[in-house]
């Protein structure tokens, strides 16, 4: 290297200045033109100038010729290029990102900070990073593509009104979830014979039953994840498919009694079975009113499921109009291996018990900290 490069290798430039900048400092510190300069480079002298002015960006073959007339290593003029790049890019982005804070108001931003799945920010355009970032998107309008309205089969149901961005932010902590946890392919009789397995853990609690019927789930090919419901979000669960591969079942113990989480894990794993693996399947239990084909279908699987059809209709013949007793309820559900409180759901739901009675019978459930 001449004497004239010395002391260029220790220059940190600023952020701000385009490479330019340090171009027409180095040529006139040599006491040098821009002309002499593009006859040396063999180069227009309108492209040196356009060079030193920010308007043309330093190519990896005007970094090469720079380092050979200049003596200044090739890799410096690059790098001055990147750097003043990714500020421009970044100015550009931030100036984007600032008009994105009405955004902010149709996702549950300050919920999901509270729970620890976002990181506040300083301003709007941190948090709206923050929250491109949970997302998992570039843009506002990559949300708005993916997650605003999320090619999904809701129960249309006049009473599930609920909002679309909490019901995205709660997906997708489901999706974040499951790609975390390890499952193998999906195979349909292994998830089907499952099923059957986890039927008999209604019994046990919690702390048994759930990494049981993960574990199980997980060696057929698909996560199931309990994620805490979201205000306005409105879903008891979801079925979607992640990958050809990996199928997902989330709950949210919305109604908080074992009846319900059971049901609802039973519907959705009926979508995994048998639905359309391009929609997302988001359910608010008991609604009725308009319930497509499929969940009807889902319905019937997960009600004969829990309680085999034949064994039902023994029990309640003859019983319609007739209070059922907490040992008739009890001694039912022993014979059939399933937990009194799902009887005590399906009675209740069929009308053939008030929904004020043998509410004890049911397992209450909460989320543990």
């Amino acid at each position: 290297m001449t004497d004239r490069g010395m002391g260029m290798l220790d220059y940190v430039p600023s952020v701000v200045s385009p490479p330019g900048d340090t171009l027409l400092e180095t040529i006139e510190a040599l006491g040098m033109t821009q002309l002499e300069l593009s006859q040396r480079m063999g180069r227009p002298v309108k492209t040196i100038n356009e060079i030193i002015n920010g308007k043309t960006a330093i190519t990896p073959e005007t970094a090469l010729q720079l380092e050979r007339v200049l003596g200044v290593p090739a890799h410096f003029w690059r790098n001055r290029e990147e750097q003043c790049q990714q500020y421009l890019l970044a100015q550009k982005d931030e100036a984007e990102l600032a008009e994105c804070g009405d955004w902010l108001k149709e996702i549950p931003f300050r919920c999901l900070v509270k729970l620890g799945w976002v990181k506040d920010g300083a301003n709007d355009v941190e948090r709206v990073k923050a929250g491109l970032e949970y997302f998992g998107v570039a843009s506002v309008d990559a949300w708005r593509s993916i997650w605003g309205s999320p090619a999904a089969a809701y129960r249309q149901s006049l009473a599930f009104e609920a909002d679309p961005g909490a019901v995205a932010a709660w997906l997708r902590k489901g999706e974040i979830e499951a790609w975390a946890m390890e499952c193998s392919p999906y195979r349909k009789k292994a998830f089907a014979a499952v099923l059957e397995k986890i039927r008999s853990l209604t019994v046990e609690q919690p702390g048994v039953f759930i990494p049981k019927m993960q574990s199980l789930c997980a060696q057929a090919g698909v996560a199931v994840v309990f994620v805490p419901e979201l205000p306005k979000c409105r879903a008891s669960g979801a079925a979607r498919w992640l990958n050809r591969g990996k199928a997902l079942v989330q709950l949210s113990l919305r109604y908080k009694t074992n009846d319900h989480l059971w049901f609802t894990f039973f519907h959705e794993a009926a979508h995994v079975l048998g639905g359309d693996r391009s929609l997302t399947f988001i359910d608010e239990f008991g609604s009725k009113d308009l319930a497509s084909k499929e969940e009807v279908q889902a319905d019937r699987f997960a009600a004969d499921i829990l309680i085999p059809p034949a064994e039902y209709s023994r029990f309640t013949e003859g019983k319609r109009g007739e209070l059922i007793s907490r040992k008739e309820v009890v001694e039912f559900a022993k014979s059939i291996e399933v937990a009194p409180g799902i009887v005590v759901g399906r009675l209740q739901h069929d009308k053939l018990l008030p929904y004020t009675h043998l509410n004890g019978l049911k397992v209450q459930l909460k989320w543990t900290t």
